[in-house]
């Protein structure tokens, strides 16, 4: 069973793709130039200070906005290996998934962590936060198979035997 263990960046309700990756970003020719600006117009600081191995915590409604694959890719690019959220935006989390970045629900967690903590994530099982243990729901067998190859067109070719 995957693990993650991470320091928690808090964020609140209905977070859209605007903020994720402003659209004037998006001219920026790669991902990794786009990364720097991830969430600017909410805290420009944020995306310096993420570490790989952090994990997002949010409110309801993560990724609402604008359907746009860049969003959960500069989130994937700056090592964030899951977000946990009360919600999330029906486009994001299919995008997320997409692109092998793993989006949990969890409906309580939010409204009692705090920013700079750790927790510990068994990936459908639960969140381990201060030796609390908060419920998640396991995924589908076929969306695990898409997150462990770091998204949709991995898993295809690795099922496929092209990779």
């Amino acid at each position: 069973m995957a693990q993650y263990t991470g320091k928690v960046w808090v964020l609140g309700d209905d977070i859209d793709t605007d903020i994720i990756i402003p659209t004037e970003y998006l001219a920026l020719k790669t991902i990794e130039d786009m990364k720097q600006y991830g969430f600017f117009p909410l805290r420009p600081e944020l995306a310096g200070q993420i570490q790989p191995g952090d994990i997002i915590v949010a409110g309801k409604n993560f990724g609402c906005g604008s359907s746009r694959e860049q969003a959960p890719e500069v989130i994937k690019a700056l090592g964030i290996p899951c977000i946990i959220a009360k919600s999330f935006a029906r486009i994001f989390y299919r995008n997320a998934l997409n692109n092998g970045l793993l989006l949990l629900e969890q409906p309580e967690l939010h409204d009692v962590v705090k920013e700079g903590d750790t927790i510990t994530v068994t990936v459908n099982e639960d969140v381990d936060y201060n030796g609390k243990k908060y419920l998640i729901a396991s995924l589908p067998e076929n969306l695990m198979e898409i997150i462990e190859a770091g998204g949709l067109v991995k898993a295809m070719r690795k099922r496929n035997g092209l990779d």
